[in-house]
């Protein structure tokens, strides 16, 4: 018995495959100093019954381009949000903008080859500030493997995913620039690591994804990563006067997100969604020390989005807004007896598009 698909639904899953980042893949970057921006590759073949059936060397291949921007500017302890950073005009401010490059190449109905290529410009600064800080480059590259757990496509219009890959050190993590200290003296000093491009250390990630049609077509979804960063510290300076807050740390990231999504009735190949996303960087790593200086924390946010599909090509676009904003507590705020805040953005704009070969 074949069971009838809802493509534009199953289609817009694919697309929400795609996002940061925190996450990415570079280092700790998502809604502001905290969160991921880990990118999580479209997954070919989530839909076999609306991929195009061509034959060439270039068959089983979707890349998608994405972008994602924010500014993040309100300032938190835990979750109050600090407002008289505000009224004293001395917040700090970061505009990042992220770019990605995401491959999946299908070599059975089963397996595929994913990788991602990650870029950034970022800018920084305080208000009032003469300081203002400008970075980017590429990030840290992911490459790797995913698996369904059954072949596609499924009687029940469902699947789930897992996936593996390793995170390569390419990413610029020192990126220095003038600093005016408050003497009036110059100095070159590396970058905020909240707008270094990538943190120069091996790791790997573990992924997975599900999906399952529901009563009237519509599809539920369920995407998580978390990327392991073993090393303790990056070995870059960060000039803080704490103790143990000299050098930035290496930190894990981690990304969950799910939802529902339909077609919309008469509009061949549009869907739209709406779900939930949470992402963070955890106080310790699930792997290794997490000494240094981080800012731990995670952001909660709804996400309505779209997608239009049209033959082989795929446009989406999503809209984050946090509903829940939280620094934590860090290694070295505990040794000291303090809690640092971290600045976050209200929405993060992502668009995406993806072309299957």
């Amino acid at each position: 018995m074949k069971i009838k698909t809802c493509k534009a639904g199953l289609t817009l899953v694919a697309t929400l495959l795609v996002t940061s980042t925190s996450s990415r893949h570079n280092q700790a970057l998502a809604q502001g100093c905290v969160a991921a921006h880990s990118p999580q590759p479209v997954i070919s073949g989530l839909d076999p019954t609306s991929q195009p059936r061509t034959v060439g060397l270039l068959h089983g291949l979707s890349v998608t381009v994405g972008f994602r921007t924010y500014s993040s500017y309100k300032h938190y302890i835990g979750t109050v949000h600090q407002v008289q950073r505000a009224e004293m005009h001395n917040e700090v401010q970061n505009h990042v903008d992220l770019y990605d490059l995401s491959l999946s190449y299908q070599m059975t109905p089963r397996w595929s080859i994913i990788a991602d290529i990650p870029g950034m410009t970022a800018t920084r600064h305080q208000q009032g500030n003469v300081n203002v800080y400008r970075s980017g480059g590429i990030g840290d590259m992911l490459v790797g493997a995913q698996a369904w757990v059954w072949r596609p496509p499924t009687e029940s219009n469902g699947n789930i995913s897992f996936s593996m890959q390793l995170k390569l050190p390419t990413g610029i993590n020192d990126a220095k620039g003038t600093t005016i200290l408050s003497n009036g003296q110059k100095q070159v000093r590396p970058f905020d690591e909240s707008i270094q491009p990538g943190d120069g250390t091996w790791g790997f990630a573990l992924g997975t994804n599900a999906y399952r049609q529901f009563y009237f077509h519509t599809i539920g979804y369920f995407t998580g990563s978390w990327l392991f960063s073993p090393q303790d510290t990056t070995g870059v300076l960060t000039y803080r006067p704490a103790p143990g807050e000299n050098v930035i740390s290496a930190t894990d990231q981690y990304l969950w997100r799910g939802g529902f999504s339909h077609g919309v009735p008469k509009v061949r190949g549009l869907a739209l969604s709406i779900g939930g996303r949470m992402e963070g960087v955890p106080v310790r790593d699930a792997f290794g020390s997490s000494n240094g200086f981080r800012r731990p924390g995670y952001v909660i946010s709804i996400e309505p989005g779209l997608v239009y599909a049209r033959g082989r090509n795929m446009f989406n676009v999503s809209g984050p807004w946090a509903m829940e904003r939280n620094r934590k507590t860090s290694v070295t705020d505990y040794a000291n007896h303090t809690h640092g805040d971290a600045a976050f953005a209200d929405y993060t704009v992502i668009a995406s598009y993806t072309r299957t070969f």
